[in-house]
């Protein structure tokens, strides 16, 4: 077991060492979440389904991010350019987009721009910009013009290409713009033309705008499907002036001839290569994030559709069986107000199966009841052919029910307290 994964789920959830990696072992032996929490309490230290789930999801998704470390490490590596230094970056995170913003510049690369403008000998005209010595750029560029550079200006244009990478794959600058993207980021959207009638029901989200920490889910989501449909284009960003200043603070150090072209070079990386990137890698998190919140809410739905009682707001006498202690019985009113509660002895062959059979005439006659619900465990048949065979003098329901299920939750409380139906 990985002690940095044991050590790094028991900080995140606050729970034990010993708690996290007894759960994990369980999993990693093909035991599901119900069964660990129902019949494994006393090795998890009685954790919650909850809680065995978010272990798991910890456990995959460290198990991830080893996995990419080991093969990011494996390929710099044989390119023969791991440094201690880049070892330890890489060993010191266990942030997944970090990770790939620190391989990015070793990353195998298909045909870009800026690839092929280095295929043409201008990395360093590229770099003499980048370093935003005193001089003149034109001047510069116009030594490398050949038959593959027709003129300075293609060369600067070339040079501006492989700056605006080398800026795209800095994982400096990537952090600065996730925060921003993070804390100011704008999710907009707008009509397709001629798409108006056919996406009437988006009305709402033709001309909208609106900060993406405070969004809803269901509006992330109405928009993310419109655009599925071909009724909106939606973006999410911060605004572009604010970005590239950042990126500028970082980079441009003058006001030389060559500054202006790093400005240049600076504004084509955000737009062409940094921004499409992070907008990508937020859509994939705000949708992750509504997903979420709506199982959240479907979940309580169901759950209240569950709780509701299935006769309606109807009196009930709720009968929990047993042998030995005897069958501990409770009365409800419509709302599960517990109004009395005792205990009977139905299946006594003396006395005291007379006196059971009494006091749920008497309950029935006193509150109203409707029916009469039978828990399905020990002794849960017998109890319910006792109560069958009753002549109530009115037609009472009596059914059994699943008490695994928590279909009745008796309360014994001195008498008092409330009663959960459904």
């Amino acid at each position: 077991m990985n002690t940095k994964h044991i050590a790094l789920i028991s900080t995140e959830l606050g729970i034990s060492a010993r708690q996290a990696e007894n759960t994990m072992n369980l999993l990693s032996e093909g035991a599901t979440v119900p069964f660990i929490s129902r019949y494994r309490k006393e090795v998890t230290g009685s954790l919650d389904e909850v809680q065995i789930a978010r272990i798991e999801d910890l456990k995959k998704r460290y198990q991830e991010v080893d996995d990419r470390r080991d093969f990011i490490i494996k390929t710099i590596t044989e390119q023969e350019k791991m440094t201690p230094e880049l070892l330890e970056k890489l060993e010191g995170t266990w942030n997944l987009a970090e990770l790939e913003d620190i391989y990015l510049p070793y990353k195998p690369k298909r045909k870009t721009r800026a690839t092929v403008a280095i295929e043409k000998g201008l990395e360093p005209l590229a770099k003499a910009i980048f370093e935003q010595k005193e001089g003149e750029p034109d001047a510069l560029a116009a030594q490398y013009i050949n038959d593959k550079v027709a003129s300075a200006d293609e060369a600067l244009k070339g040079a501006r290409d492989i700056i605006a990478e080398w800026i795209n794959e800095n994982a400096e600058v990537r952090d600065k713009l996730r925060k921003l993207f993070t804390h100011t980021a704008v999710l907009s959207s707008k009509v397709i033309e001629g798409k108006e009638e056919e996406g009437n029901k988006y009305k709402d989200y033709f001309d909208f705008k609106e900060p993406l920490t405070s969004l809803p889910s269901h509006r992330v989501l109405a928009v993310f499907r419109a655009e599925a449909e071909g009724i909106l284009y939606g973006s999410i960003q911060p605004e572009e002036e604010e970005a590239v200043e950042i990126i500028s603070n970082q980079f441009v150090t003058g006001s030389s001839a060559c500054s202006g072209h790093m400005q240049k070079a600076i504004t084509d990386s955000y737009k062409r290569l940094l921004r499409p990137s992070l907008e990508n890698e937020f859509r994939a998190l705000a949708k992750e994030k509504a997903d979420a919140e709506a199982i959240e809410v479907f979940a309580e739905n169901l759950r209240q559709l569950l709780l509701a009682a299935p006769l309606g707001p109807k009196p009930v006498i709720a009968v929990d069986p047993g042998y030995r202690t005897g069958c501990k019985v409770v009365a409800l009113d419509e709302q599960g107000n517990m109004l009395d509660n005792d205990v009977i002895f139905p299946l006594e062959k003396n006395y005291k199966r007379d006196d059971a059979e009494a006091l749920l005439k008497n309950w029935v006659r006193k509150y109203n009841t409707a029916a009469i619900a039978v828990g399905n465990g020990t002794a849960g048949r017998e109890t319910e052919e006792f109560i069958k065979k009753i002549d109530f003098g009115t037609k009472i329901i009596v059914f059994m029910v699943n008490e695994s299920r928590r279909f009745c939750v008796l309360c014994f409380r001195s008498g008092k307290g409330r009663v959960s139906r459904s």
